[in-house]
């Protein structure tokens, strides 16, 4: 090997062994509010003892984290011992000590509880339950035409909803909605009872009551921090900084800081820092947030878009070129578009992580289906004697494609690109329940928070850019349709 070679090659290792080095080690969240001030703690306790540590906030359900913790692409983030025991590890009733021998298998370790236990429960308007004498989940059972709303993935869970309803035989069909969308309903009478956590500060706030588990159904759900054992290579700051928070914070001081964010508008950053004893970070203001949701947004859409440009394009010409293939494509694309996007992104997390690759993967794949579909319709749909026109007059196969075809089905095509995009543009803000970032960020904090300003956030520049993208595709179809068939058009 020359001495150039070598050079080069000592370059290029040097400089991914310094990205690696460089790269920050990532504490995630769960998409509600004391999971997201757990992980701000972790985030900001990380960096003053010397980490480079970064937040992924806010990253859906139980199921997501744990997927992410295992597969690297976060670092940490904090959760309940009965979860883990109970949903995470298959090992009902399993202690500390046993669920640490389990976690070091996977590569994985964990604190000791953090000071606080909180717990599932059910509970009720305070006076609603005292009219019907409801004191115990088992007093439910009495009273079978209560109106049950509770958490989504309280309803599928191992120690949820079907544990519960078995353990105490319950007779209500219960319907699922948002833990947070949940507390407004039951303040104003839309549900009679859902599920609760033990710290929430809406119990004392609507002065609800906790229904007593009196069969001793719920675990004991200790909040720990779950982290990757190789932290201890990587990052020992945060390591031992997730380790110095053991102990240190009590259900009641835990409350309070969910009350703070919840009932009082302070950010989750503000009050950690607070907590910590630290100065607040700055916080953006409106318009920087917006800007920089903006370039996220557009990068999903725009990636995504491109990716499936080059795929289905190709796909709807051999779809209309060849008939009975073209059946088989056009129902797998559209078996495709069927498919719930929440699942789509959570199906792609093994594959590409949390964040941004996710997302575009799933929203390349509901881009499919518009563009093959009309492209397929487009070439089909031209008159018959044209094409043998075309043929007549000795046009290779290439050039009547390019130059006769695709020209008479570009309007059509461009349509089924318009629509893809607007799509694509709606779909990706649920991108931001496996970090992806865009609109859907600040739609999902207001929803959480219930703070309106919030959704419209990104509600409102969402809606705009659908707008202006449909827009940009009217002018690009006028500008690329050919002069001769504009006007035949209007005719």
């Amino acid at each position: 090997m020359s001495l150039g070679v070598r050079s080069a090659v000592a370059w290029l290792l040097m400089l991914v062994c310094g990205s690696a080095v460089a790269a920050p080690v990532v504490v995630g969240s769960k998409n509600f509010t004391e999971g997201v001030l757990l992980g701000e703690i972790a985030t900001q306790a990380g960096r003053e003892a010397g980490a480079d540590v970064r937040h992924q906030r806010q990253l859906g359900g139980t199921r997501i984290l744990w997927r992410a913790l295992q597969d690297g692409s976060i670092d940490a983030y904090a959760e309940y011992t009965g979860t883990l025991a109970d949903e995470l590890l298959q090992m009902p009733g399993a202690d500390i000590a046993a669920m640490q021998a389990a976690l070091a298998r996977d590569g994985l370790a964990m604190t000791a509880p953090l000071g606080f236990d909180n717990s599932y429960a059910l509970g009720m308007r305070r006076a609603h339950a005292s009219e019907l004498g409801i004191r115990t989940l088992s007093d439910l059972r009495a009273h079978p035409t209560l109106r049950l709303g509770l958490s989504n993935e309280f309803m599928s869970r191992a120690d949820g909803w079907p544990g519960l309803r078995n353990a105490y035989a319950l007779p209500q069909s219960p319907d699922g909605l948002d833990h947070d969308l949940a507390y407004r309903a039951l303040a104003n009478g839309a549900i009679d009872a859902t599920d609760l956590y033990g710290t929430d500060a809406e119990i004392p706030y609507h002065d609800l009551v906790v229904l007593r588990d009196d069969r001793a159904y719920f675990p004991s759900y200790a909040a720990v921090y779950l982290y990757r054992r190789d932290l201890a290579q990587r990052a020992t700051a945060l390591r031992d900084a997730l380790h110095g928070l053991e102990g240190r914070i009590d259900a009641a001081t835990m409350q309070r800081l969910n009350a703070r964010v919840k009932l009082y508008r302070e950010t989750e950053s503000a009050v950690a820092a607070d907590w910590l004893g630290l100065e607040a970070p700055d916080s953006d203001g409106r318009a920087a947030r917006i800007w920089q949701r903006t370039r996220e947004h557009l990068a999903l859409v725009g990636i995504s878009l491109g990716a499936a440009l080059l795929v289905a394009l190709p796909l709807g010409i051999l779809a209309a070129r060849r008939p009975r293939l073209g059946q088989g494509v056009l129902a797998l694309t559209g078996v495709l578009q069927t498919l719930p996007s929440l699942a789509v992104f959570v199906f792609m997390i093994p594959l590409f992580g949390i964040g941004a690759g996710p997302a575009i993967a799933a929203l390349f794949l509901y881009s499919l289906l518009p563009i093959v579909r009309n492209t397929h319709a487009g070439l089909t749909g031209i008159p018959r004697e044209l094409r043998e026109t075309a043929a007549a007059i000795g046009l290779p196969a290439g050039t009547r494609l390019l130059r006769v075809e695709l020209p008479l089905a570009l309007r059509t095509i461009l349509a089924g690109i318009k629509t893809a995009a607007v799509i694509n543009v709606g779909t990706a803000t649920l991108g931001a329940l496996i970090g992806a970032g865009g609109y859907g960020q600040p739609i999902l904090t207001g929803i959480r928070l219930d703070d309106i300003g919030l959704i419209l956030e990104g509600a409102v520049p969402a809606a705009l850019l659908a707008l202006a993208v449909q827009g940009v595709f009217e002018i690009a179809e006028r500008a690329l349709t050919p002069r001769g068939l504009r006007l035949a058009a209007r005719h």
